[in-house]
Protein backbone atom coordinates (compact mmCIF):
# COMPACT_ATOMS: atom_id res chain seq x y z
CA UNK A 1 0.00 0.00 0.00
CA UNK A 2 2.88 2.34 0.78
CA UNK A 3 4.18 2.00 -2.80
CA UNK A 4 0.77 3.00 -4.17
CA UNK A 5 0.66 6.07 -1.93
CA UNK A 6 4.14 7.08 -3.03
CA UNK A 7 3.15 6.53 -6.66
CA UNK A 8 0.21 8.94 -6.37
CA UNK A 9 2.40 11.43 -4.51
CA UNK A 10 4.91 11.28 -7.39
CA UNK A 11 2.14 11.97 -9.90
CA UNK A 12 0.87 14.89 -7.83
CA UNK A 13 4.36 16.35 -7.36
CA UNK A 14 4.92 16.68 -11.13
CA UNK A 15 8.29 14.93 -10.88
CA UNK A 16 10.48 16.20 -13.74
CA UNK A 17 11.84 12.82 -14.80
CA UNK A 18 8.44 11.13 -14.58
CA UNK A 19 6.71 13.61 -16.85
CA UNK A 20 9.67 13.78 -19.23
CA UNK A 21 9.34 10.01 -19.69
CA UNK A 22 5.62 10.39 -20.36
CA UNK A 23 6.26 13.18 -22.89
CA UNK A 24 8.90 11.11 -24.72
CA UNK A 25 6.54 8.13 -24.82
CA UNK A 26 3.69 10.15 -26.30
CA UNK A 27 5.99 11.79 -28.85
CA UNK A 28 7.39 8.46 -30.00
CA UNK A 29 3.98 6.79 -30.11
CA UNK A 30 2.36 9.67 -31.99
CA UNK A 31 4.92 9.77 -34.80
CA UNK A 32 5.15 5.97 -34.98
CA UNK A 33 1.38 5.74 -35.37
CA UNK A 34 1.22 8.62 -37.86
CA UNK A 35 3.87 7.18 -40.18
CA UNK A 36 2.57 3.60 -39.87
CA UNK A 37 -0.96 4.70 -40.75
CA UNK A 38 0.14 6.92 -43.63
CA UNK A 39 1.90 3.87 -45.07
CA UNK A 40 -0.35 1.06 -43.92
CA UNK A 41 -3.87 2.37 -44.55
CA UNK A 42 -3.39 3.08 -48.29
CA UNK A 43 -1.46 -0.18 -48.73
CA UNK A 44 -4.16 -2.15 -46.93
CA UNK A 45 -6.90 -0.59 -49.05
CA UNK A 46 -4.86 -1.17 -52.21
CA UNK A 47 -4.21 -4.80 -51.29
CA UNK A 48 -7.89 -5.56 -50.90
CA UNK A 49 -9.14 -3.44 -53.80
CA UNK A 50 -7.14 -5.30 -56.45
CA UNK A 51 -6.91 -8.88 -57.61
CA UNK A 52 -3.40 -9.82 -58.73
CA UNK A 53 -1.06 -12.76 -58.85
CA UNK A 54 0.75 -13.37 -55.58
CA UNK A 55 -1.84 -11.59 -53.44
CA UNK A 56 -2.28 -14.59 -51.13
CA UNK A 57 1.49 -14.82 -50.66
CA UNK A 58 1.74 -11.12 -49.78
CA UNK A 59 -1.03 -11.54 -47.20
CA UNK A 60 0.81 -14.47 -45.63
CA UNK A 61 4.01 -12.42 -45.46
CA UNK A 62 2.14 -9.54 -43.80
CA UNK A 63 0.56 -11.89 -41.25
CA UNK A 64 4.00 -13.34 -40.53
CA UNK A 65 5.42 -9.85 -39.97
CA UNK A 66 2.63 -9.09 -37.49
CA UNK A 67 4.03 -11.86 -35.33
CA UNK A 68 7.61 -10.63 -35.67
CA UNK A 69 9.18 -10.54 -32.18
CA UNK A 70 9.90 -6.92 -31.19
CA UNK A 71 13.49 -7.72 -30.24
CA UNK A 72 14.09 -9.15 -33.72
CA UNK A 73 12.70 -6.00 -35.31
CA UNK A 74 14.86 -3.95 -32.96
CA UNK A 75 17.94 -5.99 -33.86
CA UNK A 76 17.36 -5.49 -37.59
CA UNK A 77 16.91 -1.73 -37.17
CA UNK A 78 19.94 -1.59 -34.88
CA UNK A 79 22.07 -3.30 -37.52
CA UNK A 80 20.83 -0.88 -40.18
CA UNK A 81 21.63 2.24 -38.14
CA UNK A 82 24.71 1.16 -36.23
CA UNK A 83 28.04 2.80 -37.14
CA UNK A 84 28.86 0.03 -39.62
CA UNK A 85 25.32 -0.26 -41.04
CA UNK A 86 24.06 1.21 -44.32
CA UNK A 87 22.37 4.11 -42.53
CA UNK A 88 25.02 4.59 -39.84
CA UNK A 89 26.08 7.96 -41.24
CA UNK A 90 22.73 9.41 -40.19
CA UNK A 91 23.84 9.15 -36.58
CA UNK A 92 20.37 8.60 -35.15
CA UNK A 93 21.01 5.41 -33.17
CA UNK A 94 19.96 5.83 -29.52
CA UNK A 95 17.55 8.64 -30.39
CA UNK A 96 13.77 8.91 -30.49
CA UNK A 97 13.97 9.00 -34.30
CA UNK A 98 15.35 5.48 -34.60
CA UNK A 99 12.84 4.30 -31.99
CA UNK A 100 10.11 5.56 -34.30
CA UNK A 101 11.69 3.63 -37.19
CA UNK A 102 11.64 0.41 -35.14
CA UNK A 103 8.01 1.03 -34.19
CA UNK A 104 7.02 1.63 -37.81
CA UNK A 105 8.59 -1.71 -38.80
CA UNK A 106 6.47 -3.43 -36.15
CA UNK A 107 3.18 -1.56 -36.56
CA UNK A 108 2.82 -1.08 -40.32
CA UNK A 109 2.07 -4.77 -41.09
CA UNK A 110 -0.65 -4.69 -38.41
CA UNK A 111 -2.21 -1.57 -39.95
CA UNK A 112 -2.10 -3.09 -43.44
CA UNK A 113 -3.77 -6.30 -42.24
CA UNK A 114 -6.51 -4.56 -40.22
CA UNK A 115 -7.27 -2.10 -43.02
CA UNK A 116 -7.43 -4.92 -45.57
CA UNK A 117 -9.89 -6.85 -43.38
CA UNK A 118 -12.10 -3.78 -42.92
CA UNK A 119 -12.11 -2.88 -46.61
CA UNK A 120 -13.00 -6.44 -47.63
CA UNK A 121 -16.41 -6.05 -45.96
CA UNK A 122 -17.77 -3.65 -48.59
CA UNK A 123 -15.17 -4.01 -51.32
CA UNK A 124 -17.63 -5.26 -53.93
CA UNK A 125 -20.07 -2.35 -53.51
CA UNK A 126 -17.29 0.24 -53.61
CA UNK A 127 -15.83 -1.33 -56.77
CA UNK A 128 -19.21 -1.13 -58.47
CA UNK A 129 -19.63 2.51 -57.42
CA UNK A 130 -16.12 3.39 -58.60
CA UNK A 131 -16.70 1.74 -61.99
CA UNK A 132 -19.99 3.57 -62.41
CA UNK A 133 -18.40 6.93 -61.62
CA UNK A 134 -15.22 6.14 -63.60
CA UNK A 135 -13.02 7.22 -60.69
CA UNK A 136 -9.22 7.39 -60.79
CA UNK A 137 -7.12 4.94 -58.77
CA UNK A 138 -6.30 7.58 -56.18
CA UNK A 139 -9.98 8.50 -55.75
CA UNK A 140 -10.92 4.83 -55.46
CA UNK A 141 -8.49 4.39 -52.57
CA UNK A 142 -9.84 7.56 -51.00
CA UNK A 143 -13.37 6.16 -51.35
CA UNK A 144 -12.37 2.94 -49.60
CA UNK A 145 -11.02 4.91 -46.65
CA UNK A 146 -13.90 7.40 -46.44
CA UNK A 147 -16.54 4.67 -46.57
CA UNK A 148 -14.86 2.90 -43.66
CA UNK A 149 -13.68 5.96 -41.72
CA UNK A 150 -15.09 4.93 -38.34
CA UNK A 151 -13.46 1.52 -38.52
CA UNK A 152 -10.23 3.14 -39.75
CA UNK A 153 -10.21 5.27 -36.58
CA UNK A 154 -10.21 2.01 -34.65
CA UNK A 155 -7.19 0.85 -36.68
CA UNK A 156 -5.32 4.06 -35.85
CA UNK A 157 -6.05 3.71 -32.14
CA UNK A 158 -5.03 0.05 -32.18
CA UNK A 159 -1.74 1.07 -33.79
CA UNK A 160 -1.23 3.72 -31.11
CA UNK A 161 -1.92 1.18 -28.38
CA UNK A 162 0.67 -1.17 -29.88
CA UNK A 163 3.20 1.66 -30.10
CA UNK A 164 2.83 2.88 -26.54
CA UNK A 165 3.04 -0.63 -25.05
CA UNK A 166 6.22 -1.73 -26.87
CA UNK A 167 9.36 -2.57 -24.87
CA UNK A 168 11.87 -4.79 -26.68
CA UNK A 169 12.58 -2.93 -29.90
CA UNK A 170 12.65 0.58 -28.43
CA UNK A 171 14.89 -0.52 -25.57
CA UNK A 172 17.39 -2.06 -27.99
CA UNK A 173 17.64 0.83 -30.46
CA UNK A 174 16.96 3.65 -28.00
CA UNK A 175 19.26 2.51 -25.23
CA UNK A 176 16.82 3.58 -22.47
CA UNK A 177 18.88 6.74 -21.86
CA UNK A 178 17.69 8.95 -19.01
CA UNK A 179 16.12 12.26 -20.12
CA UNK A 180 16.58 11.25 -23.77
CA UNK A 181 15.13 7.91 -24.93
CA UNK A 182 13.57 6.49 -21.78
CA UNK A 183 9.87 5.71 -22.28
CA UNK A 184 7.24 4.39 -19.91
CA UNK A 185 7.58 0.68 -20.66
CA UNK A 186 11.39 0.63 -20.51
CA UNK A 187 11.36 2.81 -17.39
CA UNK A 188 8.89 0.48 -15.66
CA UNK A 189 11.17 -2.47 -16.38
CA UNK A 190 14.25 -0.61 -15.17
CA UNK A 191 12.70 0.82 -12.00
CA UNK A 192 11.18 -2.55 -11.08
CA UNK A 193 14.58 -4.21 -11.39
CA UNK A 194 16.01 -1.47 -9.16
CA UNK A 195 13.28 -2.03 -6.58
CA UNK A 196 11.85 1.47 -7.08
CA UNK A 197 8.26 0.24 -7.17
CA UNK A 198 6.59 3.60 -6.50
CA UNK A 199 8.11 5.17 -9.63
CA UNK A 200 7.24 2.08 -11.70
CA UNK A 201 3.68 2.11 -10.35
CA UNK A 202 3.24 5.80 -11.15
CA UNK A 203 4.21 5.13 -14.76
CA UNK A 204 2.01 2.03 -14.82
CA UNK A 205 -1.00 4.04 -13.65
CA UNK A 206 -0.48 6.61 -16.42
CA UNK A 207 -0.03 3.83 -18.98
CA UNK A 208 -3.26 2.16 -17.88
CA UNK A 209 -5.16 5.44 -18.06
CA UNK A 210 -3.90 6.08 -21.58
CA UNK A 211 -4.74 2.50 -22.61
CA UNK A 212 -8.25 2.86 -21.15
CA UNK A 213 -8.89 6.11 -23.03
CA UNK A 214 -7.57 4.67 -26.32
CA UNK A 215 -9.64 1.48 -25.98
CA UNK A 216 -12.76 3.46 -25.09
CA UNK A 217 -12.44 5.64 -28.17
CA UNK A 218 -11.70 2.58 -30.32
CA UNK A 219 -14.82 0.82 -29.01
CA UNK A 220 -16.92 3.91 -29.73
CA UNK A 221 -15.55 4.05 -33.29
CA UNK A 222 -16.35 0.35 -33.80
CA UNK A 223 -19.92 0.82 -32.58
CA UNK A 224 -20.42 3.73 -34.95
CA UNK A 225 -19.04 1.70 -37.87
CA UNK A 226 -21.53 -1.09 -37.09
CA UNK A 227 -24.54 1.30 -37.02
Amino acid sequence: MNSFQQAFELLASFDKELYQIIATTLKMSFFSTLISCLLGIPLGALLESRAFRGKALIKRIIHTLIGLPPVVAGLLVYMMFTHYGPFGKLGILFTVKVMVVAQVVLITPLVISLTSSIVSGNSKQIKETAMGLNLSKAKILSLYVSENKNAIVSVVLTAFGRAIAEVGAVSLVGGNIQFKTRVMTTAILLETNKGNFSFALALGIILLIIAFVVNSVASLAERRSDD
